[in-house]
């Protein structure tokens, strides 16, 4: 059983908790935690059984804490990874990993010196439809694959008010994209391989809490395929991806079905279970510190993920088409 703590026990910190917290097959449960408002967080440390610290540092100075959960906020990420590696500890990091492809890299090798894993949390990795989309693709059922689409929305932002971090353009730049959008890029880089260049708008066409409502972005992927990203921070709930080959195309509608078409033959579309992906991702990580698989995201496409995610921020701020470094 890994013995973890919680960094940051906020909406998001306590549903990873509670996703594991209490089932000894999760391999992981949380022992220990810190906060930026510790008074929010008493009754649901107490309740899970949490040793509520004072501080980030007292975690990493516990020596019966052997891995941290950062559920923190996003300019936090790097240093917080930086010092939980120095302190020997494994580490599992909520999205987006870092701001910028150079603080990632410092996090990777940081985590890579001190030989310990280091896990970002993109859930959608551990759907089953992301693995029977993934199979299609390493099997070349949809040839060579010639665009990508992606959208993912949802209504959270208008919930962002003045003094949360979250309500911070520095934090949450291209309005959703800090939040929800990452995901989406992180699902396409593993259907789709890199992204090589990217033209971004974002702008706020119904929101006034200071934050863009509204991003969009035209990417060139390595393979020399085109994609078209959307966000939307305000807008119902809604998950699509969908890859178009030259022999077919396949489409992710919802997290939870997956559409088949080829261009010649009868297509196919399957439905899944819902899956509890906080629970996958956090039971992945507990199983790689344990020696077994390596976790699902390895750390190249973590750092390029970043770097998609800064050269965004830019193209939307300078316009015009920019290369990934």
């Amino acid at each position: 059983m890994l013995d973890t703590a919680i960094i940051g026990m906020g909406g998001w910190g306590q549903k990873l908790v509670a996703s594991v917290q209490g089932n000894n097959a999760a391999g992981i449960r949380f022992v220990s935690g810190a906060t930026g408002r510790p008074e929010r967080a008493e009754a649901f440390a107490k309740a899970q059984g949490i040793r509520l610290e004072a501080s980030y540092e007292a975690v990493l100075a516990d020596p019966a804490v052997k891995a941290v959960v950062l559920a923190t906020p996003h300019k936090a990420h790097a240093d917080q990874v930086i010092a939980a590696a120095r302190a020997g500890k494994h580490v599992f990091v909520e999205k987006p990993f870092t701001m910028s492809k150079a603080s990632a890299e410092a996090a990777v090798e940081a985590c890579a010196k001190a030989g310990v894993v280091l896990a970002l949390g993109h859930n959608r990795r551990f759907l089953p439809s992301t693995a029977e989309m993934k199979a299609l693709v390493e099997a070349g059922e949809l040839g060579t694959i010639l665009h990508v689409e992606g959208h993912i929305s949802g209504p959270g932002a208008i919930a962002y008010k003045a003094g949360m971090w979250r309500a911070d353009r520095s934090e949450s730049p291209l309005g959703g994209m800090g939040g929800m959008g990452i995901h989406m890029i992180d699902m396409m880089v593993n259907l789709a391989g890199p992204i090589a260049a990217v033209t971004v708008r974002s702008k706020a066409l119904v929101l006034d809490n200071g934050l863009d409502d509204t991003t969009a972005g035209l990417f060139r992927f390595a393979s020399g395929a085109t994609g078209g990203f959307a966000t939307l921070a305000y807008a119902p709930r809604y998950w699509r991806i969908a890859l178009f080959g030259d022999k077919a195309h396949v489409e992710m509608r919802g997290q939870e079905q997956v559409i088949f078409t080829p261009r010649e033959g009868q297509g196919w579309t399957r439905d899944y279970p819902t899956t509890d992906i906080e629970r996958a991702e956090l039971s992945a990580f507990a199983a790689a510190v344990a020696g077994g698989p390596a976790y699902l995201l390895p750390v190249a496409e973590a750092i390029h993920g970043a770097s998609v995610f800064e050269t965004m921020v830019f193209a939307a701020e300078a316009g015009g088409e920019y290369a990934v470094p």
